[in-house]
């Protein structure tokens, strides 16, 4: 039992060390890689897989971002960003574009609503994001570190897309 807590506390001590040396530079480059990548919507920087998925891949400094993801409809995947070639926090997602709305009016607004986030909450996209006739609502728990949240786009106060996500510190 006291083996357990005294591992517990180093973990926790570990992972306040982390979280204060580096979590600034951490969201600042996840809101820069987020931006540059999926919700550019630039297709250039899709790279297809023999396993038929696609890889989105953003290098700056000694950080590296990794998305790969299945499908286009529905889809799944995760982001992993490596701190100098060393995993060190993830995000994994799944979503879908309900059934009796076409996809193609769906997906450039999320990728609208993606490159809206904010530098202190870079995951996903903003709480809310509206234009038009869209809206983009993101509800989320937790911080950089541990977090899970589900996002929702509606046309005309109808849900026509959501999606689940989770994700936080991993090996460090």
């Amino acid at each position: 039992m006291l083996g357990q807590l005294l591992e517990r506390f180093c973990y926790q001590l570990l992972k306040s060390k982390y979280k204060c040396m580096h979590e600034k530079e951490l969201k600042k480059f996840i809101f820069e890689a987020s931006r540059a990548t999926y919700a550019s919507g630039d297709e250039s920087i899709k790279k297809k897989e023999l396993d038929r998925s696609t890889t989105i891949t953003f290098t700056s400094g000694k950080y590296r971002m990794h998305d790969n993801y299945f499908g286009g409809e529905p889809y799944g995947g995760r982001e992993v960003i490596f701190l100098d070639n060393k995993p060190i926090w993830m995000l994994v997602y799944y979503g879908f574009v309900h059934t009796d709305f076409p996809a193609n009016e769906v997906y450039p607004f999320l990728m609208e609503a993606l490159s809206n986030n904010t530098e202190d909450m870079p995951y996903r996209g903003p709480k809310l994001f509206e234009k038009g006739n869209g809206k983009y609502e993101n509800k989320f728990v937790g911080e950089l570190a541990s977090f899970s949240g589900t996002e929702k786009i509606y046309k005309d106060n109808v849900c026509v897309y959501e999606a689940s996500y989770i994700g936080g510190f991993v090996d460090f």
